[in-house]
């Protein structure tokens, strides 16, 4: 088995982690992450990382994501999803496009975002949605994010199940890492007056990995059944870097110098992103962190010796 990224379209109803094990048996390695979880309601794109893949997932989550998504307004629920039990109702066909999109625009930019509560992230050593499951309240702190793009695609009234008129909104938005779309869809509808949450959400884009170059699991597991683990498609160590990091083609030294995890200068000093440092024959060596004269080495990925 080699080593890269695998790209999963990853179907509803599993967690990444779901994803996660049944990659782990296809590809026969434990040696498998993924950069960025997904909810289980939630489809697309899922970036897996094999065997020396997983070393390049830290500078992959930082990725800004694309999302379509449906929000539905005129319902708050536990979740702020669909998955959630129903807290509150109220009639939304009073709303207009013009205030859902004065609302959007609102939402638009950098703005301090308070996670949901049934978010992964941890508090006080456990993730904060197994707290909620136990009964606990949990309030998070608001956090700085960026939401560079808030599409409303359709606007459409509807009667959700008991009643109650709603409006269902398709959207698309580009977000910053760690943005959480069912808050957005949850502080749209609380701008409103009506409350919101997330129906549907599907994510189309991870830095520049498009949903059309993914695999869905179910075609994965049909190749590994017929050509056995060597057919998985991985995206090669070299092009997954050259895709999203910043790239340096090292001399010959350079690179052995690296391969050995000895410090070599900096190719552009106070540079603050990771950079990917080739060897002269496209061999991908390690990740630099440049900020310095010295180049500090995050991750050697060509073992020594194997650059010269």
């Amino acid at each position: 088995m080699s080593d890269g990224l695998l790209l999963v379209d990853k179907p509803a109803g599993l967690t990444s982690h779901d994803v996660v094990a049944r990659v782990r048996r296809l590809a026969g390695t434990r040696r498998v992450g993924h950069a960025g979880t997904l909810d289980p309601m939630a489809t697309g794109v899922l970036v897996l990382g094999i065997d020396k893949g997983t070393k390049l997932l830290t500078f992959l989550v930082g990725c800004d994501k694309t999302y379509a998504a449906t929000i539905r307004l005129g319902q708050t629920t536990v979740t702020d999803d669909a998955e959630g039990e129903i807290l509150e109702s109220a009639d939304a066909s009073v709303l207009t496009p013009d205030q859902v999109g004065a609302a959007v625009q609102a939402l638009t930019g950098a703005i301090e975002q308070v996670p949901s509560a049934v978010s992964a992230i941890k508090v006080g050593g456990q993730r904060s949605y197994a707290r909620v499951r136990a009964g606990e309240q949990v309030e998070l702190a608001a956090r700085p994010v960026a939401v560079h793009r808030f599409d409303v695609l359709e606007h459409r009234s509807a009667t959700a199940d008991g009643g109650t008129p709603v409006v269902d909104l398709d959207v698309e938005v580009e977000v910053s890492s760690g943005t959480y779309v069912r808050a957005l869809a949850r502080d749209l509808g609380a701008a409103l007056g009506v409350g919101g949450h997330l129906t549907e959400l599907r994510r189309t884009r991870v830095g520049r990995f498009a949903v059309a170059d993914c695999h869905p699991l179910a075609e994965l597991e049909a190749t590994v059944a017929r050509e056995g683990a060597g057919g998985i498609p991985l995206l090669s160590l070299s092009d997954a870097a050259r895709s999203e990091l910043a790239v340096r083609v090292l001399t010959d030294e350079q690179a052995r110098a690296l391969s050995y995890g000895q410090p070599v200068p900096s190719e552009q000093p106070g540079r603050a992103e990771p950079v990917a440092a080739f060897a002269p024959d496209g061999r991908l060596v390690a990740i630099l962190d440049e900020r310095a004269a010295r180049a500090r080495v995050h991750v050697v990925l060509a073992p020594a010796g194997s650059t010269g």
